[in-house]
């Protein structure tokens, strides 16, 4: 649906974090994790969650440090660090869409270890989201305001770092998820379904049957007894 300007796989997981670290960021874990008790709500129930750090950390395996070797420094926030934000960016969805948007976030940020775009180093791209530089202007906008945004004169890394700052660097990918998926995505998101979680990366642009976004969704699903 937004293959030339969405997340792109090739805009995205191509274009996010360096390769090889985001890939070692993800398959390693100096810790094992504890399960945590999964969230009994219906799928399509919108009962607000308060997503712990335990939660975020099944969905997000690394995301229990921010080891230096595999992160940003400057970027990263372990699960504990950013649950209070995700929980509040989350308000109003429903476990499943929770689900769904946390399975992206964790694939895009390798583990909530990157906000920047480094590789290949492409100006303007991030947030925990990944968004490219056009949906970082309207994100921004949409918390700024028109004028605010046009103060930066076209500058797309100034424009990020309007919203990676902890308090907006959470809500891009909900952000994304209301502003650009339509209602038949969403109804099907809500549904908790491996269908719906495709429906909602064909949205995102990218491909919902790639192995490791469908590793994240595994979890997400297990995390939301869904």
């Amino acid at each position: 649906m937004y293959l030339t300007s969405a997340l792109l796989l090739t805009g995205l997981a191509a274009a996010s974090p360096l390769q090889n670290r985001q890939a070692a960021a993800v398959t390693s874990t100096s810790s094992v994790v504890a399960t945590p008790t999964p969230i009994a709500c219906p799928s399509n129930s919108t009962t607000t969650v308060s997503i712990s750090p335990e939660i975020i950390q099944q969905i997000m395996p690394t995301s229990n440090s921010c080891d230096p070797a595999q992160s940003l420094p400057e970027d990263c926030r372990t699960a504990e660090q950013a649950a209070p934000f995700i929980s509040k960016s989350s308000e109003g969805l429903t476990p499943a869409e929770i689900a769904g948007t946390l399975a992206l976030m964790g694939l895009e940020s390798a583990d909530l270890k990157f906000k920047h775009n480094v590789f290949p180093g492409r100006p303007g791209q991030g947030t925990a989201g990944m968004l490219m530089p056009n949906f970082v202007g309207e994100y921004a906008t949409s918390v700024f305001g028109t004028e605010a945004v046009a103060e930066k004169g076209g500058d797309v890394a100034a424009i990020l770092e309007m919203v990676v700052v902890d308090e907006h660097n959470f809500g891009s990918v909900r952000w994304f998820y209301e502003s650009k998926c339509d209602a038949g995505v969403k109804e099907q998101l809500k549904k908790g379904t491996d269908e719906g979680f495709k429906a909602y990366m064909g949205c995102v642009g990218v491909d919902g049957g790639n192995a490791d976004r469908l590793a994240y969704w595994e979890r997400a699903k297990t995390a939301f007894k869904l």
